[in-house]
């Protein structure tokens, strides 16, 4: 959720930060804004809505300086509004600032500035930052560099900000504590962002601000801090990503471009992983851990949204291969709890952006209590894979669009590889069975390749079944979790009600809502539990429901019960979700895009959650 971008250099900010702020719209947002510093002073301009309706509001303005910095925000403190939008500035007018995150104690420090003269002008907490700063300044008679970092250790919450001075046009201040940042390193320039996404255009070269650091940035220098006023020596990094990557590539939605590419994004996840031949599976991310895992009393999985549907499908997989307990958890209500953690646990945090506040707050309660903690990642430098014991990322390239697809694959991919590798680890798998196992899993990519062929069928069910005004998705065994995956991408891009079950539970209640206006989709591939899935579709039947059923490839019993069956090829049970969650991300999507949703950037979502 929302979005920094800021430049100092010798080119002109605005169009860079405007770039910028656009590869910043899959974050999710609801307003924009942008700041400037050239001869005639600063310039803010900003607006609530699109970065388009930013950009025709500023068409004809003073758009010249070459030192910027712009802003797309999720409302937390404030409604969504011109004069809640970011920057927003001191109560002299000579600070500005932009920020992702909360201070949780603006009220009370909003409540002792007032005392002290101070008016505000919206309703956000971060007005409240930007006074502080100046009062420090102004009572302690500081260089804004010491005022920043006097702040900074007097609020609470989480932060990445990025301060202007126009009395001091060669300067630009950022810190961060909990909330993502970014420095690009130029000749002559420095671009800062929430992420590496527009930055990548202009160079390779990064450093990521750690937890409690402070970054004075000229155009021919940095300077970075911590909070305690140590001097750190930046580490830069050069950028995996690729600029064709965040382009659409000729597909007409990011999402729809990203289901597409999860033939290669598993491909990549595997890549180097596996040795079919041999049986072995090298994830050199926990190797370290390798003997640890034999002797583990328990996993616990923390996650959010999709990637806590991924850490579900992981429960049934390591509990078949490596015999060892899991309990997988929402880490939203995992750092509530007073939950039993001992040295013998291993706490899997799954995060696609490495920045999940809620995941990160886990993990910190986690290793207070002694466990080991490994990360599952998308996204190289970010929080996650720093806090964390070990780790491995899942490759799957950067997700713009806001409802998970890839991401999600790649995820399960990881957990896949990660229940073989502690199987191997604990020798409760054969040889035999690896090698057959492995060798199946090389070839899923293909069988991905062919279930995405079934688009034109999953497009004329999606005509059939869009105007509905709720959906269940039923599903047994590892088929569950891909249930409610299929129910909340239904959800999140189409704003249908949806809702996925243990397909034996429909019995315990949600049958009664069963008739002929309600679409069922079943995933119903040939499995253990396929003769019981069958009674569970003769009872829908029976009740007038529209059945949709996900069915292994050649299926012909399925066939003569259901409305509409959508094939896929057959597989091991194992990788049943790698497969079934293909067919279900297209009728999502063509759903939503027969029902004129925004599908990359559906309404109130935001693309990584960092804050509570």
């Amino acid at each position: 959720m929302c979005g920094i971008v800021g430049y100092i250099g010798y080119r002109e900010a605005w169009p860079i930060v405007l770039k910028g702020l656009k590869r910043l719209e899959y974050r999710g947002y609801d307003s924009a804004g942008i700041a400037l510093i050239n001869d005639s002073g600063q310039s803010i301009y900003k607006k609530a809505g699109k970065v388009a309706v930013l950009e025709e509001f500023a068409e004809h303005q003073d758009r010249t300086g070459t030192i910027g910095m712009g802003h797309t925000r999720w409302a937390t403190h404030g409604v969504p509004s011109d004069r809640n939008s970011h920057p927003h500035t001191s109560n002299n007018g000579k600070l500005s600032i932009i920020h992702n995150g909360i201070i949780e104690n603006y009220a009370t420090l909003k409540e002792e500035l007032i005392g002290r003269g101070h008016e505000f002008k919206s309703d956000t907490d971060t007005e409240v930052l930007i006074h502080l700063i100046e009062e420090i300044q102004k009572i302690e008679n500081l260089d804004l560099l010491e005022a920043v970092r006097l702040a900074l250790n007097e609020v609470s919450g989480a932060y990445a900000i990025v301060i202007m001075d126009k009395d001091h046009p060669d300067q630009l201040i950022a810190a961060r504590k909990g909330s993502p940042m970014v420095i690009g390193v130029g000749k002559g320039e420095y671009f800062i962002a929430s992420d590496a996404t527009p930055i990548i255009e202009y160079t390779k070269n990064v450093i990521y601000l750690k937890d409690g650091e402070i970054a004075l940035v000229t155009r021919e220098d940095l300077l970075v801090k911590q909070l305690d006023n140590i001097v750190q020596t930046p580490l830069i990094q050069e950028l995996e990503l690729k600029l064709e990557m965040l382009e659409k590539g000729g597909f007409e939605h990011f999402m729809l471009k990203e289901i597409y590419e999860q033939p290669r994004s598993i491909k990549d996840c595997m890549r180097g992983r596996i040795y079919p031949a041999e049986g072995k599976v090298q994830l050199g991310g926990i190797k370290e851990f390798a003997e640890k895992l034999k002797n583990i009393d328990r996993i616990i999985i923390v996650a959010c949204g999709t990637s806590w549907h991924a850490g579900l499908v992981g429960e049934y997989l390591i509990e078949e291969y490596a015999r060892i307990p899991v309990e997988v958890e929402y880490a939203s209500e995992f750092r509530y709890r007073n939950p039993i953690i001992t040295e013998k646990d291993v706490v899997i945090a799954i995060s696609q952006s490495g920045e999940t506040a809620d995941t990160m707050a886990a993990i910190e309660m986690a290793k207070e209590r002694g466990a080991t903690i490994f990360g599952i990642c998308n996204v190289a430098g970010a929080s996650i894979p720093r806090l964390t014991h070990a780790g491995v990322y899942t490759h799957a390239g950067p997700e713009i669009g806001v409802a998970s697809t890839k991401a999600f694959t790649a995820q399960v991919t990881v957990l896949t590889l990660m229940a073989f590798y502690m199987a191997q680890q604990k020798g409760t798998i054969t040889a035999s069975k690896m090698i057959e196992l492995l060798t199946e899993l090389d070839h899923i990519p293909e069988k991905i390749q062919k279930a995405l062929e079934s688009n034109d069928i999953i497009k004329e069910v999606a005509e059939k079944i869009k105007d509905s005004r709720n959906c269940l998705f039923l599903g047994r065994g590892s088929g569950f979790p891909v249930a409610l995956e299929g129910a909340l991408k239904l959800k999140e891009i189409s704003y249908i009600h949806a809702e996925g079950y243990p397909a034996a539970e429909m019995k315990h209640g949600p049958i009664a809502l069963i008739d002929e206006e309600m679409p069922v989709v079943f995933i119903a591939t040939k499995n253990s539990s396929y003769e019981k899935v069958i009674s569970n579709i003769q009872e829908v039947k029976a009740r007038k429901g529209k059945v949709i059923a996900i069915v292994t490839e050649g299926d012909t019993e399925v066939q003569k019960m259901a409305d509409y069956c959508i094939e896929i090829p057959d597989a091991n049970e194992a990788f049943l979700p790698l497969l079934a969650t293909i067919p279900l991300q297209l009728l999502s999507y063509h759903i939503a895009v027969m029902r004129g949703c925004n599908v990359d950037q559906p309404r109130n979502l935001a693309k990584s959650v960092t804050v509570e």
